[in-house]
């Protein structure tokens, strides 16, 4: 049964919609939410749909669900804030680039933290090889059941998260860690997206924050180079030298939250954001 894990801090006229990875939870953007609430922006953590429950609940959505839920959740933060802009992890920032390129009158700015067209990273062997056949085991119905559990180090390079975290997801809760596995078919939907955005990212002309770990463990950086080129906007970018992939929550939060909070800003003292000359974002 999905269980409902969003939150949603007051603040100032901008928002900020935080968008979590693929089999992940909110609580992987809480601490970052927190830390732009803080620095004054009104900012809401959304519930990707099928998520939050069991594998089932996963299966039974795909990207389609996935964005419509990132739209109806930035068209609900719309109503309450002048600006709006959108930071995802992995798959959250496939969706926040696909929902600045299909509305780019008022999605303000983008953060494209670790980034993951596809799980290519050193410690991603078995997906990174069959990833681009599981469309077609998807659309046969073969191996509906079939799951890539999760392995240490977790996308996480601080020992003392990674345990808590670890002991959450293989404990079965999946508002606090998420599922302990990708399930075939889900990483199937992953697939379409990733072709979806990678022909949308010309129409993306909002400034982008580009964050990765430079020893990211399920995305290489390749995937942030892969946005910094394809994209239309101004783009910054912040590579994170003792971090792995769940950057959020990893050892340099801290470093991304100032980054990430400065960014905005920049772009909501400027009257034409698209505009914001990189020397500002890069402060």
């Amino acid at each position: 049964m999905i269980r409902k894990a969003d939150f949603h801090y007051d603040g100032g006229r901008d928002g900020v919609l935080l968008v979590h990875g693929l089999t992940g939870t909110p609580n992987e953007m809480l601490l970052l939410g927190k830390g732009l609430h803080r620095a004054g922006f009104t900012v809401s953590g959304m519930q990707l749909a099928g998520h939050c429950g069991d594998q089932e609940d996963l299966l039974a959505t795909g990207w389609r669900d996935w964005y419509a839920s990132v739209e109806a959740a930035a068209l609900a933060l719309r109503a309450e804030v002048d600006r709006v802009h959108v930071a995802g992890l992995s798959m959250g920032a496939l969706l926040s680039l696909l929902l600045a390129a299909r509305n780019p009158r008022w999605i303000s700015s983008v953060g494209a933290l670790g980034t993951t067209f596809r799980y290519d990273g050193w410690n991603m062997p078995a997906i990174s090889r069959l990833s681009f056949m599981l469309p077609l085991l998807k659309s046969l119905g073969i191996a509906r059941q079939r799951v890539f559990m999760e392995e240490s180090p977790f996308g996480l390079r601080d020992e003392q998260i990674r345990q808590f975290v670890a002991s959450a997801m293989l404990g079965g809760d999946s508002v606090a860690a998420g599922l302990p596995g990708n399930p075939w078919h889900s990483l199937a939907e992953l697939h379409l997206l990733s072709r979806q955005v990678r022909r949308s990212l010309p129409q993306v002309h909002a400034p982008c924050l580009v964050a990765h770990a430079v020893q990211d463990d399920v995305a290489d950086i390749r995937n942030a180079h892969l946005v910094a080129a394809g994209v239309s906007g101004p783009v910054e970018m912040l590579l994170l030298e003792d971090s792995y992939h769940m950057i959020t929550i990893d050892r340099e939060r801290r470093v991304l939250i100032e980054r990430l909070a400065r960014f905005f800003s920049a772009i909501a003292e400027s009257n034409d954001p698209a505009a914001v000359p990189l020397s500002l974002l890069a402060g």
